[in-house]
C-alpha cells in the first residue's frame, strides 16, 4: 500500500495530474533566484526547452546564453563559482555530462567548485528524438565523479524540489530529468532531502512479506507502483522504494531493506552498466549480499518511437516489472 506517512498524492492510480520535470525544474530556478541572489543560470540553446525561459524572464541580467557550447559553458560556470556566485547550468544530458565530461570534471569537480548541472531529456523517453538524444549512460558518467551528487526525481515536484536543496547544498549536483509529462506523485508535503531515498509502497505488515524490494527512480517509479497495485490483487507483497538519491546513496534504508529481502529488483532507464543498479550492488556486495535483478537498457542504444512504446520495448513497464517478481518468486 502506499506509504501514507508521506503525504502522497492519493490521486496516482485515479487521474493523476501531469506534469514534465523540466517544468518543475523551471519553476523551482526562479524561487531560487529569488531566495538567493547569487543565483545565475546558463544555458546551451535549449532555453525555452528547458523552461530556463522563466529565469531568464524574471532575471535577465543573472541570466547567460551560450549556446551549442556545453564545453564552453562548463568553464564558465566554474569561473562563476569561483567568483562566489552558485551556477546553474542545463542542457540535454547527452551534451551535459556527455559532451562536456572533462571539463565537468576538471574545471568544476577537481577545483572544487560548486556547480548545479542539470541535464534533461535523460531516458527512454525523449521518444521520437530517437538514440543521439536518449541519454542512458548519464548516471555512469556523474556518479563516478568526486565532488558530485547526483539525483534523479521522480516527478515534477521533486525537480522543483530537487533545484531548491541542491543550491544550499555543500557540493555539485547532477540533476537528471526527463522530457515527457509524467504523473504528479508526490504533494507539496512530501519530503525531499538529498541523499535520501523513501519507501513508497509498503508490503501489507500483516501477511507475511515475499521479500521482493524495487529501488527504482525517475518516471519508471510511476510504473513500480501500478506493477505494485496489480500484484497486491494477486497476493503478492513487495516494497517500492524511489531512489532518487543515486549519489550519496541512502545506505542506511537500502541496508535495513535488504535485511528484509530476499532477492531486491533495481528498475532505470540507463544502461545496466554503471547505472543506479550498480551503484545499489557495489555497497551490498560488501554489507549484505543477496541476489540482485537488474531492470534497464542492457548494453544497447535507444531508438526512435513514443515513450510509452520505449517503455515496453525495454522491458521496463508494470507488465515486464510483474513478471520479474513471478520470475524470482517463481510464481
Amino acid at each position: 500500500m502506499l506509504n501514507s506517512e508521506l503525504n502522497l498524492n492519493p490521486d496516482i492510480f485515479a487521474s493523476p495530474q501531469k506534469k514534465s520535470m523540466r517544468d518543475g525544474f523551471g519553476e523551482g530556478l526562479v524561487l531560487a533566484g529569488e531566495l538567493n541572489k547569487d543565483v545565475v543560470a546558463l544555458c546551451a540553446d535549449v532555453t525555452d526547452s528547458l523552461r530556463m525561459n522563466l529565469f531568464k524572464n524574471r532575471f535577465p541580467e543573472r541570466f547567460i546564453e551560450l549556446g551549442i557550447a556545453e564545453q564552453n559553458m562548463a568553464g564558465v560556470a566554474s569561473g562563476l563559482a569561483a567568483a562566489g556566485k552558485i551556477p546553474v547550468m542545463a542542457a540535454y544530458a547527452v551534451f551535459s555530462p556527455g559532451r562536456n565530461w572533462e571539463q565537468i570534471r576538471t574545471s568544476i569537480c577537481y577545483n572544487q567548485q560548486k556547480v548545479i548541472i542539470v541535464g534533461s531529456h535523460a531516458g527512454l523517453n525523449v521518444g521520437p528524438d530517437g538514440a543521439t538524444h536518449q541519454a542512458l549512460e548519464d548516471i555512469a558518467l556523474t556518479r563516478v565523479l568526486p565532488h558530485l551528487a547526483v539525483v534523479s526525481p521522480a516527478d515534477a515536484l521533486e525537480a522543483k524540489k530537487a533545484i531548491l536543496k541542491a543550491i544550499d547544498y555543500p557540493t555539485s549536483v547532477y540533476l537528471r530529468l526527463s522530457r515527457e509529462v509524467s504523473p504528479i506523485l508526490t504533494t507539496d508535503d512530501t519530503p525531499f532531502t538529498i541523499g535520501r531515498s523513501l519507501v513508497f509502497w509498503l508490503p501489507d505488515q500483516t501477511k507475511e512479506f515475499s521479500g521482493i524490494t524495487i529501488f527504482v527512480s525517475g518516471y519508471l517509479v510511476f510504473e513500480a507502483l501500478k506493477a505494485a497495485q496489480e500484484l497486491k490483487k494477486e497476493g503478492i507483497e513487495i516494497a517500492i522504494i524511489n531512489n532518487s538519491a543515486i549519489k550519496p546513496l541512502d545506505k542506511e534504508l537500502i541496508l535495513d531493506w535488504a535485511k528484509k529481502s530476499k532477492a531486491i529488483i533495481t528498475i532505470e532507464e540507463h544502461q545496466i552498466a554503471g547505472g543506479m543498479g550498480s551503484a545499489i550492488s557495489e555497497f551490498l556486495s560488501e554489507n549484505h549480499p543477496l541476489p540482485i535483478h537488474f531492470m534497464g537498457v542492457n548494453d544497447a542504444f535507444g531508438e526512435s518511437g513514443q515513450a510509452q512504446e520505449l517503455i515496453h520495448q525495454y522491458h521496463l513497464d508494470q507488465e515486464a516489472i510483474k513478471n520479474k517478481v513471478k520470475e524470482i518468486l517463481k510464481i
